[in-house]
Formats: structure tokens, sequence, C-alpha cells
């Protein structure tokens, strides 16, 4: 089976094929651009479908779409995502099956991404299956039963919206959210935070010197410096595994998997996170529950995005 994909995001975007035995996968040509958000979405398609077909070497059999949510995979149609202001009820897949004509759909890309490490990735072979994004934001897919699950209108999986803690770094418009302590951005949060309080007594942490701003802080910037000993980077570091072990401690009690697949951060930093993140799961999930789950990084790394896309035309 020859598979396109097409990975929309609000800075870059990726045309990609690949063949399909039923089995393995093989990545077999790509193109990107980046998006230019100075033209209107169907023109944007259009540039897109162009790049498309420059790398096909024959007619498609399924194309896959992952973008960015909110959207509705069941009328194929991009409802303004954040990242991409100005895609409102875009059609997108009506507008590339009038091209190809054949079959396409449309995911958003957590739920991309998890089909991806299920077919092809962390989750092969799993039944029961959860993945977290861990990137500049917290998103989840879930596989449920073996096949995905999204929900009543593709909301399924908004996991970093729960909120574990009164207070705290500010992720999905809530302070002390799932996604504020579990993604690049609330590491870096967390780490400014911290670091203001040092400088409160003439201290420093190795990540942060005088006139740093919280725009100088990154989440690899203090895992850097966790690595190197830094006690504060360390602590930045410990908090957010201790709050991972919580949040993953209550998807285990609902959904009992089998498998949570996390990627980005999690995947370059999991030696700091999870000790404590497994400390916490033991604490606070139910003991059954979570003896038969493993918590374990992305296989896909930088291809991911890739993988996505090309899965979703498999759904």
């Amino acid at each position: 089976m020859n598979i396109l994909g097409f990975d929309i995001g609000g800075t870059k975007c990726a045309v990609v094929t690949a063949s399909w035995d039923g089995k393995d996968i093989k990545l077999t040509a790509k193109d990107r651009c980046d998006t230019d958000r100075s033209i209107a979405p169907e023109a944007m398609i259009d540039r897109l479908i162009q790049m498309a077909d420059n790398i096909l070497d024959c007619p498609p059999d399924a194309i896959g779409i992952s973008c960015g949510g909110p959207l509705s995979s069941e009328r194929g149609v991009i409802m303004c995502p954040p990242n991409l202001p100005e895609w409102d009820n875009v059609e997108i897949v009506k507008q590339i099956e009038a091209h190809y004509g054949v079959p396409t759909k449309l995911q958003n890309d957590a739920n991309a991404c998890a089909v991806a490490e299920w077919k092809f990735g962390a989750g092969k072979g799993c039944k029961n299956m959860v993945f977290f994004t861990f990137g500049t934001g917290l998103g989840a897919g879930l596989i449920l039963d073996g096949k995905l699950y999204s929900g009543t209108n593709d909301n399924a999986g908004e996991a970093g919206h729960i909120r574990l803690a009164p207070f705290g770094p500010v992720g999905y418009g809530k302070k002390g959210s799932f996604e504020g302590f579990c993604s690049g951005n609330g590491i870096a949060q967390l780490g400014y935070t911290m670091a203001l309080e040092l400088v409160q007594q003439g201290k420093y942490p190795a990540y942060f010197e005088p006139g740093f701003t919280a725009a100088d802080v990154t989440a690899k910037s203090v895992a850097i410096a966790a690595d190197n000993g830094d006690p504060t980077a360390l602590e930045v570091y410990r908090i957010c595994g201790e709050q991972l072990g919580r949040g993953l401690s209550v998807i285990i009690d609902i959904l009992n998997p089998e498998k949570i697949v996390i990627g980005s951060v999690f995947q370059r930093s999991e030696h700091l996170i999870r000790p404590s993140m497994e400390k916490t799961i033991k604490e606070e999930a139910l003991p059954m529950a979570a003896a038969c789950c493993q918590v374990v990084p992305a296989q896909l790394s930088e291809n991911i995005g890739d993988y996505a896309a090309v899965a979703t035309a498999l759904l």
C-alpha cells in the first residue's frame, strides 16, 4: 500500500510518502516548507498538494492528515487551532480528496502520534495504550480495546487540562495543571520561578545569570544544569516527575492501560524525571493497575510527525 501523509503545523508543514505491507512501514520521500499565514488556508493546502505531487512516484492508495486541534475528524474539517488562527472551518479532507480521489482521513496531532507509536513504535502490539506528547504542551492520545478513542467530538485525551495542584506553572490556561507541570513551557516556568526565589537570597542557579528574564530559561537549559548537579535544576525535574506520576496515576486508575508512551521532553530527560515519577505512581495508583502498566519513552523520535501523518491513513 502506498500512503501519502500531510503533517500540518503552525510553523512548518511536511508531506511524506510511505509504503506499508501490513506489518512494516517504510518512509520513502519527504518535503517540507514554512507555514505561510499570509495566504488563505486553501491556497496553503494547494501548495502542499503540489509538493506532494512532486515527490509521489505512484498514485497513493490512502492519505492521512495530522494537524493540531480543534478539528472534526468525522467531517474532515480543521476548526481554527490556536497555532493556525486563520484556519477556521477549513474543509481540508474534501479539498485533498477532490485532487487525489482516494480515502483521506484527518486526526489531531496527539491522536495521530498515538496511532503512530501504537502501529510502528513503542506501543506496537498493545491493546490498551496511552500516548503523551510532553513537548511544548501536553496532549494525549488513547488507544483503547485495540482502536483509537477520540470521544464524542474529538476532545478525548485532553489530559493537560487536569488540575493537579491549586498553584503552579500555567498550562492550558490553568495554573497547576498537568500541562503546567509536565511540558517544556511548564518546566521553564517552574525553573524561572525557583530561580527568582534564589536571586532574592543573592544566589543564582547554574542556568540563571544576572539580567536573565523568563525568556532565557528553557527546559533544555534547566536539564543541562541538572545533569551537571545543580540542586535547583534537579529539584525542578523532581517536581516535574512527581506531578507526572500524579497525573499518570489518574490515567492508570481510570483506563488500566498496559503501556503509557511519552515523547519529547521525557525521551530526552527520562533519567531526571523517572525516579520521582515512579515513587509517586507507587504511592498514588492502584497497585494491581500500576503493576501491569509500563511507562516508556516514545521510539519514533524526531520522525514522529511523519509517521503520525502516515498512520492516520491506516485508521
